[in-house]
C-alpha cells in the first residue's frame, strides 16, 4: 500500500522506480499492487491501432464464435430431446437402454452380413 501511495502521490513517476527503490523482484508486481489498491487509474495505458481489415475481421471472428455457439447449444438441445425420448421409448417398451442398444448392435451386425 505504501508503495501505490507512493506512486500515486508521485514520489515516482513509474512503477520501475519504485520496483528498483525497494528492490521488489517481478516485472508485474506493483502493478498487481496497483490494481488491488484502487491505484489502476496511474498504471501505464496501451493503445493499438487498427485497419479497417483487421476491425471487418474481428467482427466476422465474433459472429462465427456466435454462430458456433448457438449451433454447439441447438446440438446439446437436439441430444437431450434424443436422450429423453430414448428413455421414453424404453419406458414403454419395458426394457433398459442398455439392452436397447444391445439389440440394436445386433440387428445391425445381421444386417451387415446379408
Amino acid at each position: 500500500m505504501q508503495v501505490a501511495e507512493e506512486i500515486r502521490q508521485g514520489k515516482f513517476t513509474a512503477a520501475l522506480q519504485a520496483q528498483k527503490a525497494y528492490g521488489i523482484c517481478g516485472m508485474s508486481t506493483i502493478q498487481k499492487w496497483m490494481k488491488k489498491h484502487a491505484k489502476e487509474e496511474l498504471l501505464p495505458k496501451r493503445a493499438r491501432a487498427e485497419t479497417m481489415a483487421e476491425v471487418d475481421g474481428l467482427k466476422e471472428a465474433k459472429k462465427r464464435i456466435r454462430d458456433l455457439e448457438k449451433a454447439l447449444s441447438d446440438s446439446h438441445m437436439d441430444c437431450c430431446l434424443e436422450r429423453a425420448h430414448l428413455e421414453t421409448a424404453c419406458e414403454q417398451m419395458g426394457t433398459s437402454r442398455d439392452e436397447l442398444k444391445k439389440n440394436s448392435a445386433m440387428r445391425l451386425a445381421g444386417a451387415r452380413r446379408r
